[in-house]
C-alpha cells in the first residue's frame, strides 16, 4: 500500500492484504482486508495511529521511510488486538524515543499480548487531549466495540475520527476513500458489522450516537476504506442497529435422505403464497458470509434439520450456535425436523440460540417421511408466521 495523503500532514501508511481469505480462522474475507495505520505530523510532535498485522510490517516501515520519518513521539493504540498492535514492538525498536499512548485497560492487555515494557506507556482517560503543537488529539473511550479496551482518537483541527474497528470493513482496495459506486462497500461493511459488531449492538448504538454528535468530516477506520462522506456509513449502521425488521423468513436447512428437504420446499411455497419473503440456505453448501449477512434484517428464522444420533445435524448445530452468539434482531424462530427414533432436536436448538427476546413458534416434527398431518402442521406454521408479521406491521 502506498502512502496516501488525507489532509495536510496526515497520511494513511498502512498495508493492504489482498490475499487473506479468513480472519481469526472463522470470519470469511471474500474481498481481503487492510490494516490501516495513520501518521500525523504536528508542528512539535509526530504521532502514529495504530500499526498493522505483523506479517505486513515491512509495508508500514517502507511507508514511514518514504515519508522520511526520523522521529515518532507517540504511538496511539486504539485497540490491543494484534492486527492493529502487533508491530508496536518493532516501531519502538526503530523509534526508541516513542511512547505508547492508550487507556489503562488497553495498556494492560498490550503488556499481556506483546513484549512492551510498562515504562513505555502514557495512559490517557476519556476526553483527555494530547498536543502535537498545531494539532490536537482527543481520546474517546468506546468499550465493547468490539473489545473492552477500545477507544477512538479524534484529530480536532482536521475533524478526522480514527475509529479503530468501529465502522470498518474487510475490503482490500487501493482507493483511499470509499467508492460509493462499488457495491462491495455496502456488502463488506454489512458483513463486518454482523460478524464483528452485532453481538455488541447496545454498545455500538451508544458509540454511534457519540460519533454522530461529534460530526466528523472524515472517518478513518482500521480496516477498509476511509469515509470522506461519513453520513453514508453512519446512516447504514443506524438502519442495521434499529429494531426494524423485514417481512422475511430465513430458511436454514440441511437434509440427509430428502425428507427434510421435502418439508422445506413445501413450506417455502406456503410462505411465498402469503407474500412473505424467503431467503433459503442449504447449510451443507451455503456461503457463510451470505448466511450471516441475512441475519441482520430478517424477522423470522426457521431452522430445518434431520436427526443425527438423537440431536440436530452438525451443520444445523453450527448455524444455531452462530445465530445465538451473533444476537440478531429476529422476532420469531422455529424448527422443522425429521427423525426416525427419539429426538432432542428442539431442546438442543433452543439451548444453542438462547435468546429470550425471540418468540419460539410451535415446531414441526415428522417421524419418518412427511405425512398429511406434517403438511397440515407446516401450513399452520406458515399461517402463524403470517399472523405475527402482520402484527409487527411488516406485512
Amino acid at each position: 500500500m502506498r502512502v496516501k495523503k488525507i489532509n495536510d500532514n496526515v497520511w494513511s501508511v498502512g498495508a493492504i492484504d489482498w490475499d487473506r481469505r479468513i480472519f481469526d480462522e472463522i470470519v470469511p474475507l471474500p474481498d481481503g482486508t487492510s490494516y490501516n495505520s495513520y501518521l500525523i505530523r504536528g508542528s512539535e510532535k509526530t504521532a502514529l495511529i495504530d500499526t498493522v498485522d505483523p506479517h505486513l510490517e515491512n509495508d508500514l516501515l517502507s511507508n514511514l521511510n518514504d515519508l522520511k520519518v526520523k522521529k515518532i513521539d507517540y504511538i496511539i493504540s486504539n485497540h490491543a488486538e494484534q492486527d492493529h498492535s502487533g508491530v508496536i514492538p518493532t516501531i519502538l525498536e526503530k523509534y526508541p524515543e516513542a511512547k505508547v499512548v492508550t487507556n489503562e485497560k488497553c495498556k494492560n492487555m498490550l503488556i499481556d499480548l506483546l513484549p512492551i515494557n510498562e515504562n513505555k506507556f502514557i495512559v490517557v482517560n476519556d476526553r483527555e487531549t494530547l498536543s502535537l503543537g498545531d494539532k490536537t488529539l482527543e481520546f474517546m473511550l468506546a468499550p465493547w466495540v468490539h473489545w473492552p479496551e477500545t477507544m477512538f482518537t479524534y484529530l480536532k483541527e482536521d475533524k478526522i475520527l480514527f475509529s479503530c474497528d468501529f465502522l470498518g470493513s474487510h475490503l482490500a482496495t487501493s482507493d483511499l476513500y470509499a467508492d460509493f459506486n462499488d457495491f462491495r462497500i455496502y456488502e463488506d461493511a454489512k458483513l463486518y458489522y454482523v460478524e464483528i459488531m452485532m453481538p455488541f449492538k447496545r454498545f455500538f448504538a451508544k458509540a454511534l450516537d457519540q460519533v454522530e454528535k461529534l460530526n466528523p468530516s472524515i472517518i478513518a477506520p482500521s480496516h477498509g476504506p476511509v469515509y470522506d462522506k461519513p453520513e453514508f456509513i453512519i446512516n447504514l449502521h443506524k438502519q442495521w442497529i434499529s429494531d426494524e425488521v423485514k417481512n422475511e423468513v430465513l430458511l436454514f436447512w440441511v437434509s440427509m435422505h430428502g425428507s427434510t428437504k421435502e418439508m422445506v420446499d413445501f413450506f417455502e411455497k406456503e410462505l411465498i403464497k402469503r407474500n412473505i419473503g424467503v431467503k433459503k440456505f442449504n447449510l451443507a453448501s451455503a456461503d457463510a458470509s451470505r448466511l450471516t449477512m441475512s441475519l441482520v434484517d430478517a424477522a423470522t428464522l426457521v431452522l430445518a434439520t434431520p436427526a443425527v444420533l438423537g440431536g440436530a445435524h452438525p451443520a444445523a448445530v453450527y448455524a444455531a450456535y452462530l445465530t445465538g452468539v451473533l444476537k440478531p434482531k429476529l422476532k420469531f424462530a422455529s424448527v422443522i425436523a425429521s427423525y426416525s427414533w427419539g429426538s432432542k432436536i428442539v431442546d438442543q436448538i433452543k439451548g444453542l440460540m438462547n435468546n429470550p427476546k425471540w418468540e419460539i413458534l410451535e415446531p414441526v416434527l415428522s417421524k419418518g417421511i412427511a405425512k398429511k398431518e406434517t403438511y397440515d402442521d407446516l401450513v399452520r406454521l406458515a399461517d402463524e408466521i403470517e399472523k405475527k408479521h402482520k402484527a409487527e406491521g411488516i406485512l
